[in-house]
């Protein structure tokens, strides 16, 4: 049974368990030389693109095969048993072919930036692991199958970002001093405890969600959901706890407010390691999983008035945009290259966050919010995996983390310098490339809820967008524009600056001309809407949610665009002056300007020092923990182990020995009196005992 069902569905079956098998076989494939095991590694890779492709007919047509269920995995008493099976409907196949592709793409340029790296088989075999975890979260039908994903990529993330757990020095990240640095290692640990946390938080509300409906099926969940939502909902504030413990794996995993703090470090990992975790891969495990769930709480507040359903709702999209907003502000002040990109991850994740938040606050918001949501995961994995693959070319060229290190790259890598700023404006929503597009559909879809929430949301998420632009322009022109710094110019006498290898931006040009294409798409789609990318996104996530009888408003006026393309306009424009004076032209000085005035300094500071949230966190749940770690052992060493042990028991042993020997008198009859007296007590101790038995 279960070989006629992969044999019917090879492509959803294989897409993860080929690079799951191929981690396993690195190491033995490693026996036979290093080119046949990248080759493999590349392979391997290619495979789970193929597979995740032959789902696009279904796609296509309409007809997907939907719940396709293997074996039966655990059989529960009064339950249903638990199954293993995939979903196969357009969200996963979407989202499955976005992972797979960018994954393939990223290994393909790992084979030139990790080239001679005496690891590399640890490297090929948490990478594999990693695409296979992930495409098995992605086409997982249950809760459970989907946390074996889920801890999966977590389990490879701690790997790949402590990747060079030698901790050498050259590898450390942060600065520069007196800024703390941290060691690979501790990054890798950082990022595995704070989503663990989130994981917790989610799988406290699987167990709370499993108990009232019996099932861990996401589409049996969708069926059933209004009584168990009900069931939930009678007692008083406990569906709304669920929601937002529901929320905290999603939250952990894509760096949302407030556990977003280890993405940043997450950057200790190689340069591919950062495209693959930052672009299509695990910080969209989140939002998958929030537009995977989002159907059942709109079912439960705007189909059957179960008030506390909005919960759900409303607080990703605030969640979202307020993190949109915060990773902005940090990102303009990044020194870090790719850590200005990684802030940059972090606050497009939040616009993913919003739209799905929003398509819960109107009654006919549903589908735009899932669609843009969508649609942005997608335009997001191509500019970003190009942004940090190009980063990784400027880093390997100059051989520093730091921009202020860079400058005038273009001389060098002209082709890295198009490449990257073709990604960089689509990046800052500029038409009309897809970013643009994307970005204008998360703000049409605030419209779309029509609520007041919605509204001040969409305000701070068009500030976040000029933030947005001056902050790409910024690390744009710090590395490719202005004069080469001291450290190039060292560089340049030691050895020649030069462009990476086609290995290396091949893939990066085949993601940049997908951008340019999704772009033209969206321009074409304003007088042929059939060939929009966002209108064929809208047409599957449609035919989805009719095929799980969720009910739709017939008829929702939709907002003109031209209110969201014009506040886009402005945005880009108030973004771009700023960024245009402080740095390309640079007629403003940004020491001088920011020295110029104490508030000034003191946002600067304040940015600087990430909100002071890292640092907090870091004094409550690191140095607090130590510190109440050595007080503990303080007081154990010092109260039980000196006083108690070293100096309680021989005290105790001396004062009985003083007390004891004054009944040695020396008398021979006194000590037969005294053995003779113990014999005694001895005997009638026994016969007690022997009368009781």
């Amino acid at each position: 049974m279960g070989l006629e069902v992969i044999s019917t569905y090879p492509g959803p079956w294989l897409a993860w368990m080929i690079p799951m098998a191929g981690a396993l076989l690195m190491p033995l494939l490693a026996k036979a030389g290093d080119r046949v095991r990248d080759l493999a590694a590349v392979l391997f890779a290619f495979a789970a693109v193929l597979s995740t492709f032959s789902m696009i007919p279904w796609l296509i047509s309409g007809e997907y095969p939907g719940d396709i269920k293997l074996l039966t995995w655990i059989a529960f008493p009064d339950k249903p048993p638990l199954e293993v099976g995939l979903l196969v409907d357009p969200l996963s196949i979407i989202i499955a072919n976005v992972v797979s592709f960018i994954a393939f793409l990223i290994v393909v340029y790992s084979v030139g930036y990790m080239h001679g790296d005496p690891c590399l088989t640890r490297y090929w075999f948490f990478f594999l692991f990693f695409i296979g975890s992930m495409l098995l979260l992605v086409l997982s039908d249950n809760f459970i199958m989907l946390l074996v994903g889920w801890e999966g990529v977590g389990m490879c993330s701690w790997g790949l970002i402590g990747f060079y757990y030698r901790d050498e020095k050259e590898n450390w990240l942060g600065g520069p001093p007196p800024t703390p640095m941290y060691p690979p290692s501790h990054c890798g640990m950082k990022a595995f405890v704070v989503t663990g946390f989130g994981d917790v938080l989610l799988l406290a509300a699987i167990f709370i969600i499993y108990h009232y409906a019996g099932t861990f099926n996401f589409l049996e969940l969708i069926e059933a959901a209004p009584h168990w939502l009900s069931a939930i909902a009678a007692t008083p504030g406990l569906l709304s706890l669920t929601a937002l413990l529901l929320l905290g794996g999603p939250i952990g995993k894509s760096a949302q407010f407030p556990l977003h703090e280890w993405l940043p470090e997450a950057m200790a990992g190689p340069t591919p390691v950062s495209a693959l975790i930052h672009a299509a891969t695990m910080v969209k495990a989140g939002v998958y999983l929030v537009a995977r769930l989002s159907p059942i709480f709109y079912i439960g507040y705007w189909v059957h008035g179960i008030a506390e359903a909005i919960t759900f709702f409303t607080a990703i999209a605030v969640i979202g945009a307020f993190t949109a907003f915060l990773a902005a502000s940090q990102a303009m002040v990044a020194l870090e290259l790719k850590k200005a990109l990684a802030y940059s991850t972090i606050s497009q994740i939040g616009y993913m966050m919003l739209a799905l938040g929003v398509a819960g606050l109107g009654e006919g918001a549903l589908l735009p919010g899932l669609t843009s949501g969508v649609f942005h995961l997608l335009s997001h994995a191509l500019f970003k995996a190009a942004l940090f693959l190009c980063a990784g070319c400027a880093i390997h060229a100059v051989e520093s983390i730091y921009m202020f290190d860079m400058g005038g790259l273009r001389r060098w890598m002209p082709i890295t310098h198009i490449l990257m700023l073709i990604a960089a404006l689509s990046l800052s929503g500029v038409p009309p490339l897809s970013g643009f597009w994307s970005k204008d559909a998360v703000f049409l879809s605030c419209l779309y809820a029509g609520s007041p929430l919605a509204y001040a949301l969409l305000i701070v998420a068009a500030i976040t967008a000029a933030m947005t632009f001056f902050y790409s322009l910024r690390f744009i022109s710090l590395t490719f524009y202005g004069e080469p710094s001291h450290h190039v110019e060292e560089l340049e006498r030691e050895h020649h600056i030069h462009e990476a290898g086609p290995i290396m931006w091949v893939p990066i040009a085949i993601l940049d001309a997908l951008v340019i294409v999704i772009g033209l798409l969206g321009l074409i789609g304003l007088v042929a809407p059939s060939l929009s990318p966002e209108h064929i996104i809208e047409g599957k996530l449609h035919l989805m949610l009719h095929e799980m009888e969720i009910p739709l408003p017939s008829h929702v006026a939709a907002p003109s665009p031209i209110g969201t393309i014009s506040l886009s306009a402005a945005m880009l424009l108030l973004g771009g002056v700023a960024g245009y004076l402080f740095y390309l032209a640079r007629r403003i000085d940004p020491k001088e300007f920011v020295e110029s005035s104490p508030i000034l300094r003191g946002i600067y500071s304040f940015l600087w020092n990430r909100w002071y949230i890292n640092p907090l966190y870091y004094a409550i749940f690191v140095d607090g923990l130590l510190a109440f770690k050595d007080a503990i052992f303080k007081f154990f060493e010092s109260a039980v182990v000196d006083r108690g042990l070293n100096e309680g028991v021989p005290a105790v042993f001396t004062g009985l020995y003083h007390r004891v020997k004054r009944l040695q008198t020396g008398v021979l009859s006194y000590n037969m009196l005294y053995i003779a007296l113990a014999y005694i007590a001895l005997l009638l101790t026994l016969l007690y005992l022997m009368g009781g038995v």
